[in-house]
C-alpha cells in the first residue's frame, strides 16, 4: 500500500511542479470550486437565473473524451467502476495515516477528481439515508435541515424508473433505477434474511429503509448517470457559465472577512478570477477544508506553524472527520452463476463488445442490486448495519483477479462514535493533506463490526443459501471466537468511501461549526462550502444522494428562493425495540 502511496504522491507534484506567476482577471457573480456532486448540481440551478454568471473550476479533467462515451468506456459503463478506482487520472488517490488499531495498514481512499467529482467513479448505489439522519441534523444545530424539510429536494433531484410517488421523484435530472433481480443469488440473499428474521422492503429510499431488498442505482440507459451527466452537461451551451478543467485552485483571495476571488493554476500559468457574490467550495471533504486551511481559515494555531496568515480562527475545520468501514464476508459458490465466467478474458471482451455498441447486457449495471439495512441490537430506532450483495470475489478494491464462484456481502456500520481529523502539511496546494480517520477507536465501533461478521454468517446459513453455499472464504472457517474476529476486523476493514464532516453545519455557537445552515463559513462574507464535508454528522447510507440533495436545497437559499417542505411524511418505526429484528 505504501508503494502505492509514493507513487500517487510522485506523479501528482509532478503536475503542479511547473507554474509560473501570471495574473488575469476575470469578473463572475459565482465561482464553484468543484465539479463534483455538488458542484455540478450548483451550476445547474444557479444558471437557471440569467443574471448570474457562474465559473465552474475542476482540478481533473472533462468525464469524456472527445464526448464520447465509448471512448471514456472505463467511466461511463457501470460494471467498469473498478478502474477509475485506481486510475490516478481520475482520482485523487488519497491514503491515509497508517491505522494503528487495523494493524497500522495504511488505507486507501479513492476520490474524483474529474467531471462529476465521486459520482463518476462510485458504485453508482442510491442510497438516502434514514429519516432520522436529518432530523438529528437539526438537533445538531443545522436549523431547517430536518427530514421534511429535505425529502423535496431529494424528489426534485430525481426521476426513478418507477415513476413518481410520495417518496420519489417523478422529473429530475438524476435517473434513478431499481436493480433487476435476475439473479438467483439475489433472490437468495433477500429470502435468507427474510428467514432470519428480517423484514422485506420494497423501497429503502421511501417509507422503510430497515430491511432487505432491491436497491436504487444511478444507471440509466445502460450507462453510468453521474453528476456530470444529469446536471453539467445539459447546460454547457448557457451562456451565463464558464467552465474549466485541470485547474488546480491554490488560495481564496480576500478583502477583510470578505471573500472576493480565487486564484489557481491553469496550464502553468497563475490566474485570478473575482466574484461579487459567493465563492462555494465544492471540493469534497478532503479538499474543502485543505483549501480553507491553506487560505488561512481554520485553527490558528495550526496555521501559524505553517507561517500561513490567519484570516479567521474556525478549529472545526478539518476536524469532525467521518468515515463508514466495511467488511467483505465471502463464500464459494456451488453454482455457476456468479460474474466469475463474466470476469475471464474472452468473456469480457464479448460483453464490453455488446456495451459498447448497444449499452446493454452484463456490462450494463454495477451488479450491486441486493441489499439492505438492520439494526445491530436491541433499543436502536433505526439501522446501524447496513449490507450491499454482490454476486462475485472482489479482492482489494477490485485491483485484484477474482479467483473463486464466489458471492459476498459488503457489510458495514453506519453510525461510528469514532472520530477523525485532516490537517495540510505545508503551503503547497499539491501535497495530500494529513488524514487521520481513527478507525476504531471506541469499543462500540469495535463492537458493531464483530455484530456485523455474526450476523451476516447466520443469513449465509439460512435454508435459502444451502443450494449455493460451498465453504466460506472471508473470515473463514478459523476465525469464530471474538478474539479471532476482531483480528479479522484488525486485518481486513476497509473504507466503504465516505468521507464526510470535516466543515461541520452547525450553531454560530459551537466552537466546532464551520458553516452556519445556509452554509455560509462562519465569520466571513461571500463564503460557502457545499458538499458533504458540511454534514454535521455521517448519515445511515451512502453520501452520493444526500450531497445532491444538499446542493439542491442550498441552491434554492443562494438564489432566495422559498425552501420546500413536506410535513408529516410518515416513516416506518418498528413495532417492538427491545428487539434486534
Amino acid at each position: 500500500m505504501l508503494r502505492y502511496f509514493n507513487i500517487a504522491k510522485t506523479v501528482q507534484c509532478k503536475r503542479f511542479s511547473t507554474t509560473s506567476i501570471k495574473k488575469r482577471r476575470e469578473d463572475f457573480s459565482h465561482v464553484i470550486i468543484g465539479a463534483g456532486s455538488a458542484g455540478c448540481v450548483l451550476a445547474h440551478r444557479l444558471t437557471e437565473d440569467a443574471n448570474r454568471k457562474v465559473l465552474l473550476l475542476e482540478a481533473g479533467p472533462k468525464d469524456r473524451m472527445l464526448n464520447s462515451i465509448r471512448l471514456s468506456w472505463k467511466m461511463h459503463m457501470p460494471a467498469a467502476l473498478t478502474y477509475n478506482l485506481c486510475n490516478d487520472n481520475y482520482n485523487w488517490y488519497y491514503h491515509t495515516t497508517p491505522q494503528k488499531r487495523m494493524n497500522n495498514r495504511v488505507i486507501y481512499w479513492p476520490r474524483g477528481r474529474v467531471w462529476g467529482g465521486s459520482s463518476s467513479l462510485n458504485a453508482m448505489v442510491y442510497v438516502r439515508g434514514h429519516a432520522y439522519d436529518y432530523d438529528r441534523w437539526e438537533t445538531e444545530g443545522a436549523t431547517g435541515w430536518q427530514y421534511d424539510k429535505c425529502l423535496p429536494y431529494f424528489k426534485k433531484a430525481q426521476t426513478h424508473s418507477r415513476g413518481g410517488d410520495t417518496y420519489r421523484g417523478g422529473n429530475g435530472p438524476l435517473h434513478v433505477t431499481d436493480g433487476s433481480q435476475d439473479n438467483p443469488l439475489y433472490q437468495a440473499f433477500t429470502e435468507a434474511a427474510h428467514q432470519a428474521g428480517y423484514p422485506v422492503t420494497s423501497d429503502m429510499n421511501g417509507y422503510q429503509q430497515e430491511g432487505v431488498g432491491p436497491m436504487d442505482m444511478t444507471v440509466h440507459d445502460g450507462q453510468r448517470w453521474s453528476t456530470a451527466t444529469a446536471y453539467l452537461r445539459p447546460v454547457l451551451n448557457r451562456p451565463n457559465l464558464k467552465t474549466k478543467v485541470k485547474c488546480i485552485t491554490t488560495k481564496l483571495l480576500f478583502d477583510g472577512k470578505r471573500a472576493i476571488g480565487v486564484e489557481y493554476v491553469e496550464n502553468g500559468v497563475t490566474k485570478q478570477a473575482y466574484s461579487s457574490n459567493d465563492i462555494i467550495l465544492s471540493g469534497g471533504a478532503i479538499n474543502s477544508p485543505q483549501l480553507l486551511m491553506l487560505s488561512g481559515i481554520g485553527d490558528s494555531d495550526d496555521l501559524k506553524k505553517l507561517d500561513i496568515p490567519v484570516v479567521a480562527h474556525l478549529p472545526g475545520v478539518g476536524k469532525n472527520l467521518q468515515d463508514h468501514l466495511e467488511l467483505y464476508i465471502q463464500q464459494k459458490c456451488s453454482k455457476p452463476i456468479t460474474l466469475y465466467n463474466e470476469q475471464q478474458p474472452l468473456r469480457m471482451i464479448r460483453i464490453g463488445v455488446e456495451w459498447l455498441w448497444k449499452q446493454t447486457g452484463p456490462c450494463a449495471t454495477t451488479h450491486l442490486n441486493a441489499g439492505g439495512f438492520i439494526r445491530s441490537r436491541p433499543g436502536l430506532t433505526h439501522p446501524d448495519i447496513q449490507f450491499h450483495f454482490f454476486p462475485a470475489q472482489v479482492i482489494d478494491h477490485g485491483r485484484k483477479t477474482p479467483e473463486y464462484q464466489a458471492f459476498q456481502a459488503h457489510v458495514g456500520t453506519l453510525r461510528a462514535t469514532s472520530k477523525g481529523w485532516l490537517k495540510i502539511k505545508s503551503r503547497n496546494p499539491a501535497e495530500h493533506p494529513i488524514i487521520e480517520p481513527n478507525y476504531l477507536d471506541t469499543e462500540i465501533d469495535r463492537w458493531e463490526l464483530r455484530q456485523c461478521v455474526k450476523l451476516t454468517r447466520e443469513i449465509f446459513q439460512q435454508k435459502a443459501f444451502d443450494e449455493f453455499r460451498a465453504g466460506e472464504l472471508l473470515p473463514g472457517d478459523e476465525v469464530q471466537t471474538d478474539e479471532e474476529i476482531d483480528a479479522h476486523v484488525r486485518a481486513k476493514a476497509d473504507t466503504a468511501y465516505h468521507p464526510s464532516c470535516t466543515c461541520k453545519m452547525g450553531s454560530v455557537d459551537d466552537p466546532m461549526s464551520v458553516v452556519d445552515s445556509d452554509a455560509k463559513v462562519i465569520g466571513m462574507d461571500n463564503l460557502r462550502v457545499v458538499d458533504a464535508s458540511i454534514m454535521p454528522s455521517i448519515v445511515s447510507g451512502n453520501l452520493n444522494a444526500p450531497t445532491v440533495m444538499m446542493a439542491e436545497k442550498l441552491s434554492d437559499t443562494i438564489r432566495g428562493k422559498e425552501p420546500l417542505v413536506m410535513p408529516d411524511t410518515p416513516v416506518y418505526r418498528p413495532e417492538r425495540l427491545d428487539r434486534q429484528r
